[in-house]
């Protein structure tokens, strides 16, 4: 069991339970994954870039990441089908937790001026989506081998029903949320 996994468990579980009185251990929110993508168009023109893209994505996440492809023909971007333009990956148990201990941690603050995370990011259904400018944070990935500067979407999805419950998951999870 996993630092943060053991936190869920022994204290955010049981103030879920309390704060919004669900009468079942099954109704109290969890996440159920994490996913990661990079979306990287100029991958198309180079295709070195792609393997680049891949592999700092697999060293951040600790799992295989795969290469995502173009579903349409785009002119205007000089797209074909088929053509990479990105890499993703799914994180699920342990991976999930020890991806988002790692970002809650070590990657977010070491974010320069970091003041928390704004809480725009839910949908409506619990889930929540971050995207972070620079995946130099990481500690896994040097600057000095990163050849462009990339992003990183993190997706968090959650069996919450509310933003509400996923929110105040998160914020016991210990994730930085602008006050």
């Amino acid at each position: 069991m996993t630092r943060l996994e053991k936190i869920y468990t022994d204290k955010v579980s049981p103030a879920l339970q309390k704060e919004f009185g669900y009468k079942s251990s099954m109704e109290i929110p969890c996440i159920k994954s994490v996913s990661l993508n990079i979306g990287f168009g100029e991958a198309s023109q180079n295709a070195k870039l792609i393997d680049g893209v891949v592999a700092e994505l697999t060293a951040i996440a600790g799992q295989k990441a795969v290469v995502t492809r173009a579903k349409k023909s785009i002119a205007a971007f000089k797209l074909r089908e088929g053509m990479p333009v990105g890499s993703r990956v799914s994180l699920h148990r342990d991976f999930m937790w020890d991806f988002l201990d790692k970002l809650m941690s070590f990657a977010l603050p070491r974010v320069r001026d970091f003041r928390g995370i704004p809480d725009k990011g839910f949908d409506g259904r619990g889930n929540f989506t971050l995207g972070i400018k620079d995946i130099t944070i990481f500690p896994e990935i040097t600057v000095d081998e990163v050849e462009v500067p990339k992003g990183l979407n993190v997706t968090i999805v959650t069996s919450a029903k509310t933003d509400k419950e996923g929110k105040m998951l998160l914020e016991l999870l210990g994730m930085p949320f602008k006050k």
